[in-house]
């Protein structure tokens, strides 16, 4: 059996690129939405737990100046502390809070959006932005279309937002959220801007979107924010579409001896799994799938990662077993910061699990004992070996994308540096090699939960370059929606045109 290591190590929970957001205060608009909460926190009591969060993130966090220098992130400090001047209400504070953890442009530093605010607004009839934009090469083109306003197309270039530049327009929406580099800033605003665009603007009524037609010529529309129902009525006007279900499991013999397997995620997602990293099940389905691939001699498989969410290597370790030709792991070691805020988080883990002594948590609290704060640690990984005859011994190829997340990522990475496949489609988003590795601390008045990195995870080739898997094959996504999974069919094409 793979040695397991549990998400406790491999949270790689993400968000959205940090902009440098210097003209951002707090949202003056907070009177036209619901809080969430009714009680109303004085500005000296958040200018006290703005104090602790900075001190907690600089103790706690792996390196908080890795991307924003120390002297920068002062500055910021200063400015956010002086533009309180306002008793806030918990969601307001939150936010205000996460556009400071955002501005270290790191992913797996932040604080989780203001769910429970946001949905009271939407259920109390609240109207949001109803368009959703990809970036693809500094270009904005518009997504999905709740709208219903005739003239918009899906894959038209969105120009500007109320006469701002779209590019200038979205970075205001960027800040609000967590991440490394563009890329990954990009892809998330895809899937969370109407959320994005309400936390930065409030409740709008209506936007003058600029768009470039196919004729090349420009055009303003007025586009009216929608309720929940509007985005319900456009949603039904959409033309039957293919899109990818990120919660599949599927296991498949495809034409030309193409075998086909999209895992799904890497833990257990059936609805009456009572525990969702115990990795019996999928071991299960993963064996009767290699099997009935070795059974129909497949001349090659094709592994689908695609919108997969990720999870925990206990899951994604027996896969690749299964056609690794030697020895592997995703990472050489968790290089871990140790601080109380880490020391305290796991002891609770450990109570949890009644002292278990061979949980990682032990592991880890026996890797801390005696040493100092802010010392750091070397948590070693250890080596995965191949299963036992028989393996999958044809080639294998993994098909990802932007929003390929988590141990996906890791998947690929160990696919692509121990030569074990080819990896083909989009760059990932998220990063080969990481801060992560994910605890929390809670501030003292608020009790605003904050999320930080204690370690460093380098590929198992140990690049330590901020990018995701770049594919030994590129194939994009078409910025428009078809009945058909144009890029699956991409993918079969080239690798049964290489057999």
């Amino acid at each position: 059996m793979p040695h397991r290591f549990p998400s406790v190590l491999l949270a790689l929970g993400f968000c959205l690129v940090a902009a440098a957001c210097n003209a951002s205060t707090i949202p003056a608009t907070e009177e036209s939405r619901p809080s969430g909460a009714a009680k109303l926190w004085s500005a000296d009591e958040i200018r006290g737990d703005l104090d602790s969060l900075y001190a907690q993130l600089r103790s706690s966090h792996y390196d908080l100046f890795a991307r924003r220098a120390r002297s920068e992130y002062d500055a910021e400090f200063k400015r956010m502390r002086g533009a309180i001047d306002k008793p806030l209400p918990l969601a307001e504070v939150s936010k205000f809070y996460q556009l400071f953890v955002a501005y270290g442009n790191i992913a797996h530093a932040r604080i989780d959006p203001p769910a429970e605010a946001w949905e009271a607004f939407r259920q109390a009839g609240g109207k949001a932005f109803p368009l959703y934009m990809r970036v693809v090469g500094g270009k904005a083109y518009l997504g999905d279309d709740y709208s219903g306003v005739p003239g918009l197309v899906q894959g038209q270039e969105v120009l500007e937002v109320d006469g701002v530049p779209v590019m200038q327009w979205l970075a205001r929406m960027r800040a609000h959220v967590s991440g490394d580099n563009d890329y990954m800033g990009y892809t998330q605003l895809e899937t969370q801007l109407p959320l994005l665009a309400w936390e930065e603007l409030g409740e709008v009524p209506q936007f003058q979107v600029q768009v470039r037609t196919s004729e090349g010529k420009s055009m303003v529309l007025t586009v009216p924010a929608r309720d929940r129902a509007g985005f319900d009525a456009a949603q039904a006007r959409w033309p039957a579409r293919f899109e990818l279900d990120w919660n599949q499991r599927q296991a498949t013999m495809l034409k030309g001896g193409l075998a086909y397997l999209r895992p799904g995620p890497f833990y257990d997602n059936r609805p009456e799994a009572a525990h969702p990293w115990d990795p019996t099940s999928f071991q299960a389905f993963l064996d009767a799938s290699f099997e009935d691939f070795l059974e129909h001699h497949a001349k090659a498989l094709l592994i689908d990662l695609r919108d997969n969410p990720g999870g925990d290597n206990s899951f994604s370790d027996p896969m690749i077993a299964w056609f690794a030709d030697k020895p592997f792991h995703f990472s050489e070691a968790f290089d871990i910061k140790i601080s109380a805020a880490a020391i305290e988080s796991n002891r609770k883990r450990l109570q949890d699990t009644a002292g278990n002594q061979d949980s990682t948590s032990a592991q880890l609290a026996a890797a801390y004992a005696g040493k100092p704060l802010g010392s750091r640690v070397s948590f070693p990984i250890p080596l995965v070996s191949p299963r036992p005859a028989p393996r999958f011994t044809a080639p294998v190829y993994l098909l990802v994308n932007r929003h390929s997340y988590s141990n996906t990522v890791l998947v690929a990475a160990i696919a692509q540096d121990y030569d074990f496949g080819k990896v083909l489609g989009e760059e990932t988003a998220d990063l080969a090699s990481t801060y992560g590795a994910l605890e929390k601390f809670t501030l003292p008045r608020t009790g605003i939960e904050v999320s930080f990195p204690k370690a460093r995870i380098l590929r198992p080739s140990g690049d330590p370059q901020a990018r995701g898997v770049i594919p030994d094959i590129a194939i994009s996504t078409p910025l428009t929606a078809n009945r058909d999974d144009l890029v699956l069919e991409k993918a079969k094409e080239i690798i049964l045109g290489l057999q």
